[in-house]
């Protein structure tokens, strides 16, 4: 199984944005930490990155025929993009919501995700084993 892991707008900035909330650890850990969670299960994994929605639109889009699932961080996208849920849906991939901090316990705006529309599982407030568990998910559930 391929899996596509799509994160949002500031995750390249972990390790230094608000590691109150994010930790300390920066985007390269966290793609280690999902390397090698796949690795142990035999699953390959594509990473991108974007804080540009459109980018994030179009990678979506190019999962379709490549990929088996999407992992999805969408970030601050995720309260405020239709175009990503509709993208989403439009792949009729098996999807994954991921936030590394409990989007439910924070400001009343980000409580709306339009990704969890779609995405059939949310994992929230787990930092990066929040990965770790979407990869789980989709290797035992569609491997």
């Amino acid at each position: 199984m391929k899996i596509s892991v799509i994160n949002g707008p500031n995750i390249n900035m972990l390790g230094i944005r608000e590691p109150s909330l994010y930790g300390r650890q920066d985007y390269a850990a966290l793609v280690g930490h999902i390397e090698r969670c796949a690795a142990r299960l035999g699953v390959e994994v594509t990473f991108f990155q974007s804080n540009s929605e459109g980018d994030i639109v179009t990678r979506i889009q190019h999962a379709y025929g490549t990929c088996g699932a999407i992992v999805i961080n969408a970030a601050a996208y995720t309260h405020t993009s239709v175009a990503i849920l509709d993208a989403l849906k439009a792949v009729g991939l098996p999807t994954v919501e991921v936030h590394l901090t409990d989007i439910n316990s924070r400001e009343d705006f980000r409580r709306l995700s339009y990704v969890s529309m779609y995405a059939e599982k949310t994992i929230c407030g787990k930092g990066f084993d929040g990965y770790s568990e979407a990869i789980v998910y989709l290797a035992e559930k569609y491997a």
